[in-house]
């Protein structure tokens, strides 16, 4: 279901059509700009979060744009004139407009920002699931859309804990908006989903983890989206059967017959296919009998003891394929985030105000959109070619090269022995070797050309 997400197999051809995809950036966002300066710098800040920077912040974007200091970076995040929200919508358009399909999928998930000190908007000492652990960190909820062309992330919204909207001189502190009040996960997501169905988004499942799965006003609210979903749940979910039982998940998944359970694939990972054992039983729900809804289960084939559970709404002849290709994909997300992170430096921000963070964000989410739509533009006979190229490589290296060219069908001369020059009398020092004129082609070698390219485009283009 999910497409490919964002690699570093770039071939020399495509430099041109990434330089083209950058000048297609500024024509999409310049609007937003009253002014030329902030304009200037935005185009600069994505090309630098597209580059190989180690570190992604505005002293280091600003020096790589040659500026010789942060200040145009630093206005940019925090009093430029522009509407990061007006910025998110041309970013989902931008998505969508390349990547759309009626089986879309929209999925929901959080990852957090570690920080020091109390400053930062929305920090405090919370679960971040990046940690694995309590730490202190920011938590950004996010909308990634995934079809078979590709993934990105297409909306953002900044948690705020209690503790931050129950102190407003506080929230002033930090640019908070006085009407921004306190919002849960689930309800941050339930706006999200709403903008994106507004938007004509085009797709058919919702997914993510228990903390979306389990709030009963979120799975109602995708059903009214005309919406089908399949949401993680806890073990002790609480069901009603179609013949009226209330269980828990558990309990009612353990009372199927061995014969339900059905091996599939939920996608391919890192190693292949990831395959486990699902098994579904019908329930009840809000608008039951005249809609269907199901309990999902999920169980590892090495360790009966380890299930997982979700809960499901969807047509009516929808299959147990259907519904493990939507959970499967909801891991799509962590590469999402990972790649976001690692690659257009979602993560890179040293900005501690409320409007900072959503304009940093929403620009690194152009910058991961980018990366997306380029490699869809290769489609996918490309990237199958690609893989066949990498795994039917064959094994002798002299297997494929012409009998002119073969090392076998050569005469082989003996070998002469040459004199060895004597060691120098005096230890010289050792001399690094000099570096190749032609770095290996990878992401960041690509990137580096596509903004030099995309500089003489902008400049023909004026």
């Amino acid at each position: 279901m999910h497409g490919p997400g964002v690699g570093n197999d770039v071939c020399v051809a495509e430099v041109r059509v990434w330089a083209e995809g950058l000048a297609e950036i500024d024509a999409l966002i310049g609007h937003r700009f009253a002014r030329s300066e902030p304009r200037k710098h935005a185009v600069e800040y994505v090309q630098g979060l597209l580059s190989g920077e180690e570190r992604k912040n505005s002293w280091t974007l600003s020096e790589r744009a040659g500026d010789r200091l942060p200040d145009g970076m630093q206005r940019l995040l925090s009093t430029a004139d522009w509407d990061p929200d007006a910025v998110r919508d041309d970013v989902r358009d931008y998505a969508v407009g390349h990547l759309a399909d009626p089986s879309g999928v929209l999925i929901l998930d959080e990852t957090g920002f570690l920080k020091k000190g109390t400053r930062s908007a929305g920090v405090a000492r919370q679960y971040s699931g990046t940690a694995g652990r309590v730490e202190n960190c920011q938590i950004g909820v996010f909308l990634t859309y995934a079809t078979a062309a590709g993934r990105t992330l297409i909306d953002r919204e900044l948690y705020l804990p209690k503790a931050w909207t129950d102190d407003r001189d506080r929230c002033a502190q930090a640019g908070i908006p006085a009407e921004r009040e306190f919002a849960t996960k689930p309800e941050l997501a339930i706006a999200m989903l709403e903008r994106a169905v507004a938007a004509g988004v085009p797709a058919r499942w919702v997914t993510g983890d228990a903390v979306y799965g389990q709030v009963h006003r979120l799975r109602a609210r995708c059903e009214e989206l005309g919406l089908s979903y399949v949401l993680a749940t806890s073990v002790n979910q609480r069901v009603i059967t179609v013949d009226g039982a209330e269980l828990r998940a558990d309990e009612a998944i353990a009372g199927l017959p061995a014969q339900a359970w059905r091996t599939r694939s939920a996608g391919d990972g890192a190693k292949g296919a990831r395959l486990y054992d699902w098994a579904r039983t019908p329930v009840r729900g809000v608008n039951w009998p005249t809609a269907v809804y199901w309990l999902l289960a999920r169980r590892s084939r090495t360790d009966p003891e380890d299930l997982a559970y979700y809960l499901c709404h969807c047509p009516a002849r929808t299959t147990l394929t259907e519904l493990v290709t939507a959970a499967g994909t909801r891991w799509a997300i962590e590469e999402t985030s990972q790649t976001a992170k690692g690659q257009t430096g979602l993560d890179h921000y040293q900005v501690r105000q409320y409007a900072g963070w959503y304009r940093h964000i929403t620009l690194s989410m152009l910058a991961h959109t980018f990366l997306t739509v380029t490699r869809s533009k290769r489609g996918p006979e490309t990237r199958r070619r690609q893989r066949v190229d990498r795994t039917e490589r064959p094994r002798d290296p002299t297997a494929a090269l012409p009998p002119d060219l073969d090392v076998s069908t050569r005469s082989r001369p003996r070998p002469r022995t040459l004199p060895v020059a004597p060691p120098p009398s005096t230890q010289s020092p050792t001399m690094p070797l000099p570096s190749p004129r032609t770095p290996a082609l990878n992401a960041t070698v690509v990137l580096e050309r596509v903004c030099l390219m995309f500089g003489d485009l902008m400049g023909d283009a004026g």
